[in-house]
């Protein structure tokens, strides 16, 4: 199936949802991303300093990794084509202008925001918002 590029249609259906769990980052070299199960990591990426992962804030405390943490994710229940041009710019746009930091994550189907905890519930009234303008109403 193919992901969604218009970006009217993208804004106006994204269905932000705040999830409940909260998020940590932490960067691993090879032998500790091996410690660390599959099940616990929402995220990974490797970068030249190491493998930055993403997985629930306990679960980086109990494997002693030192992290920044205290994220929310919200994800963007719209199916978003990988090629689609503009929905990061205006949803990183409308979080900027509320001051709120955002941390975007592209999955093969959804986008997914991680924000500061203290931030959540006004970046998913943002998002709310830019979506319901964008459905006109």
């Amino acid at each position: 199936m193919v992901g969604e590029t218009r970006l009217s249609v993208l804004l106006s259906s994204m269905e932000p949802e705040l999830l409940t769990e909260e998020f940590a980052f932490a960067v691993v070299d090879e032998a500790a991303l091996g410690r660390v199960a599959l099940q616990q990591v929402k995220g990974l990426f490797r970068e030249q300093e190491g493998v930055t992962i993403i997985m629930q804030q306990p679960h980086a405390a109990a494997l002693g990794l030192k992290y920044e943490g205290g994220y929310r994710c919200i994800t963007l229940n719209v199916h978003s084509s990988l090629e689609a041009v503009g929905l990061t710019a205006a949803f990183a746009n409308a979080l900027g202008n509320e001051n709120i930091s955002a941390n975007v994550v592209a999955g093969f189907y959804h986008d997914h925001i991680f924000v500061p905890c203290r931030d959540a519930q006004k970046a998913l009234a943002c998002l709310t918002s830019l979506a319901r303008y964008h459905q006109g109403g």
